[in-house]
């Protein structure tokens, strides 16, 4: 429950808290009570560590020793803020949004608190804990996390982090033996997460939705001077944000498709307005490739399967043109008018135009082509065509893909094994043999490039599954090993070959929902 000002007192935070700014000018936070509903989190009952990011916490500026601070596990567990004053205690946003196509009405910040703004070396973050208790958006649920979710969501934000793809990221995992229940009894868990805005297309969805035009405009106005400075001066500013939007969200999904993930619920309230992969629920890293992987078991229609990603992005971005509208046209001084209409639909063109070459450049990257060629992409889509054909797998495919040799077949096998056809693969890989031929590189130079953005090392489902069993029994220390594989996924690594090899039988059994 929310304390009254009346019914707090003012306790001495642990000193790293002191960088965390609840009211700080600028923030989310100071849009106003349309936007939010402050509250302490619920209190966590016997609070312990379960992981740190050591990269993370060097990144806030916090030292070592705030790391090892008896408080670290009460604060950011949520435990502290119930010694605030009143105007300092975190909150929940509210947002709306469609969930799988189906427009689900005013959602918001459910098990999710936000504590504040902390800047180190000019980098303004958001610090949000998630599982901290019950907001007044928390709807039938109880807002807590569980331990095995909050693992998973830690591991996948460090491990997409360390890959490059952007993404919000992941502090620590508190953990408590509290009992938490889902389909099964588990035990409780808190996730601080960062990033610089947790503002997604679901809190546009919202405002616009509501009938709300100047919340909608100071909440596009705050995003506009916060992460689409350039677009101040374009001569329609909303117009120039919603096409900012499109690229950036094509660029991320271009991206992370490259790595071959997949996010499992894609509903515009899990849509960051600035780019970022959020909300690590069910997610996965595709092991055999399968083109129509789905990898959230309570998607039984398939909508966000590998394949059908890019076009729900787009279907997102087309929610999202719908909420800007009504602010699209203002320096006409006719917002929200047939024009306004036609503008927002060639604003959603970008998409398109930049998805296509961004997905293309980076596959041929993968492929260690430094030139393009009108072919380029007949080949590409041939062997993800074979892969998916041979149930392929797919981190293993383009990171031995680099032993290929220009002149012989030499350096075959090892990703020729992987290919059930072996006819099939022959005939792709003397066609890309002779495009390699093309190339200025040698073999050392593209292997060398071929290795630095082809990973060896991902979150596979079976590694979080290991590191989530081993942390039942109070045992912490794969997740730090996983961690540390993970924070190097480009490099050797042969301490830790293990971690790169194909999944084991048993994993193919593992399935993840939205309970995840």
């Amino acid at each position: 429950m929310a304390f009254s000002q009346s019914d707090t007192v003012v306790h001495k935070q642990p000193a790293f808290a002191g960088a965390i700014d609840p009211n700080r000018p600028g923030a989310f936070s100071q849009l106003g009570t349309q936007f939010l509903t402050r509250q302490s989190a619920a209190p966590l009952p016997d609070p312990y560590v379960v992981a740190v990011s050591t990269d993370l916490a060097h990144e806030l500026g916090l030292s070592a020793a705030a790391l090892t601070d008896p408080a670290f596990a009460d604060y950011f567990c949520g435990n502290l803020t119930r010694y605030l004053e009143h105007a300092a205690l975190p909150f929940a946003s509210v947002y709306s949004g469609h969930q799988f196509g189906v427009w689900a009405g005013q959602l918001g910040d459910g098990r999710a608190l936000t504590l504040g703004e902390t800047e180190h070396r000019g980098q303004r973050q958001e610090i949000q804990i998630k599982g901290g208790g019950r907001t007044p958006y928390s709807r039938m649920g109880d807002g807590r996390a569980v331990l095995r979710s909050s693992i998973r969501e830690f591991l996948c934000s460090e491990a997409m982090h360390f890959l490059g793809v952007p993404t919000t990221r992941a502090l620590c995992v508190i953990g408590s033996d509290a009992p938490v229940y889902r389909e099964t009894v588990e035990t409780a868990a808190v996730t601080t997460r960062v990033a610089p805005t947790f503002i997604r297309f679901g809190h546009f969805e919202h405002f616009y939705s509501t009938g709300q035009v100047e919340a909608l405009r100071r909440l596009a106005d705050h995003v506009i001077e916060h992460a689409f400075p350039f677009c101040r001066d374009a001569q329609d500013p909303y117009l120039a944000l919603l096409a900012a939007v499109c690229e950036r969200t094509a660029a991320l999904i271009a991206h992370w498709q490259a790595v071959g993930f997949c996010h499992g619920v894609m509903n515009t309230d899990n849509m960051s307005i600035i780019g970022l992969t959020i909300d690590y629920g069910p997610f996965g890293f595709i092991d055999g490739f399968d083109a129509n992987h789905i990898c959230n078991h309570s998607d039984t229609s398939g909508r966000y399967a590998y394949q059908q990603q890019p076009h729900v992005g787009r279907w997102n971005l087309i929610c999202l043109a719908q909420a800007l509208v009504p602010l699209i046209g203002a320096h006409r001084g006719t917002a929200g008018d047939e024009r306004a209409i036609a503008d927002a639909r060639d604003a959603l063109q970008g998409y398109q135009a930049h998805f296509g070459p961004a997905l293309e450049t980076r596959f041929r990257a993968k492929l260690g082509l430094t030139t393009a060629e009108p072919d380029d992409a007949a080949l590409i889509n041939r062997l993800l065509t074979l892969m998916h054909a041979n149930h392929a797998d797919f981190t293993l495919t383009f990171r031995r893909m680099a032993g290929v040799c220009r002149h012989d077949a030499s350096g075959d096998a090892p990703v020729r094994d992987l290919f059930v056809d072996r006819a099939a693969f022959d005939a792709w890989v003397a066609d890309y043999r002779q495009r390699l031929k093309t190339e200025p590189a040698d073999d050392a130079t593209r292997r060398a490039a071929m290795n630095r953005v082809n990973p060896k090392y991902v979150l596979r489902n079976h590694l979080a599954e290991q590191a989530v069993r081993a942390a039942n029994e109070k045992d912490f220390t794969e997740i730090a090993r996983l961690l540390q594989v993970l924070s190097r996924p480009f490099d050797e690594q042969p301490e830790y070959e293990a971690y790169a090899a194909l999944p084991p039988d048993w994993a193919a059994s593992l399935s993840v929902s939205c309970s995840s």
